[in-house]
């Protein structure tokens, strides 16, 4: 009989194992599992181990935030040896019972605060039919989600810097610019990834501000090999090192509609490249044919997947 273990830290090591034969596309570290298992301000983080016969088959982890009907699936996986024996469908319903004992009300798969992935890999494709058998959909409006990339070797500019912007490293002392800024122009999810990276010490040079007249409008946040969250969540081992991400970034909308967006990622990238970085993803967009413009092109695909529980 397979039975459901709690998901401890002496069991990672079989997760890794699990996820990495299931997933060899999307290769999890050490580092990335424990930053992943680590819940965020709020949040609560739970998991199995489904084991029969004393033999790791599968694992699943699902996490809840305090006053949020959005549930996740951050993860599930079974070893290619034992699919098909029902054992993602028991984890899979361990995940969603537990989730509405944490009064969710929906479930995504994948793209919580600390995601491994933003949606169902299509790399692993053919398991959308075991979701969709269970009820996870697709939104009509914006169904998959893409990691885009490109090497920064021969990486060129495409602006000359505006006269009255530019684009810098922050310094330390300048994190409260930042966050004013977000929570002016983006409450949520970025504001909050801010002050999470801040709470746990990040580096301030991993964000990029954008002042105009001397006024902030404008952030980009960079991931690199020794930075606060693994550049690992990323994928980009299919890419030429030094390694690096951007994003999110954004305008305020004081700003939009003059061409500082184009401004704010070539500078971006063109600040990587002077800093090594070679293999350069960014993670969880759809606009591709934006970003096309600068050279990148889809890297990774994704299939955002819900399910109302």
């Amino acid at each position: 009989m397979t039975v459901l273990l709690p998901l401890i830290s002496s069991y990672y090591d079989d997760v890794l194992q699990i996820w990495n034969a299931a997933l060899p596309d999307f290769p999890m570290t050490e580092r990335l599992l424990a930053y992943n298992v680590c819940a965020c301000s709020g949040e609560t983080v739970a998991g199995r181990l489904a084991v029969f016969n004393g033999e790791p088959l599968g694992f699943v982890l699902a996490c809840a935030v305090t006053g949020s009907a959005l549930g996740w699936v951050s993860a599930i996986a079974v070893h290619p040896a034992a699919q098909g024996r029902g054992v993602g469908a028991q984890l899979l319903a361990w995940a969603e019972n537990w989730l509405k004992e944490k009064e969710c009300k929906r479930v995504r798969l994948g793209g919580n605060l600390r995601p491994f992935a933003p949606g169902l890999p299509v790399s692993a494709f053919s398991a959308e039919g075991f979701f969709t058998r269970r009820g996870y959909v697709a939104p009509a409006d914006q169904p998959y989600e893409y990691d885009i990339a490109r090497d920064l070797a021969s990486y060129a500019p495409l602006y000359s810097p505006p006269a009255q912007a530019g684009l810098t490293a922050m310094q330390a002392g300048e994190e409260a610019l930042l966050l004013t800024f977000l929570e002016r122009e983006y409450p949520g999810r970025w504001e909050f990834e801010a002050r999470e990276f801040i709470k746990n010490g990040g580096r301030p040079s991993d964000f990029l501000l954008l002042r105009v007249n001397h006024q902030v409008e404008g952030f980009c946040r960079l991931t690199l090999e020794d930075s606060e969250r693994p550049l690992a969540r990323f994928y980009p081992q299919r890419l030429p090192r030094p390694w690096g991400q951007f994003g999110p970034l954004g305008l305020s909308k004081a700003v939009r509609g003059q061409g500082l967006g184009g401004y704010l990622i070539d500078a971006a990238a063109k600040h990587l490249h002077d800093l090594g970085v070679r293999g350069c993803v960014i993670d969880w967009t759809s606009l591709t044919d934006l970003y096309a413009k600068f050279g990148f092109s889809i890297y990774n695909r994704y299939r955002s997947l819900f399910k109302p529980i």
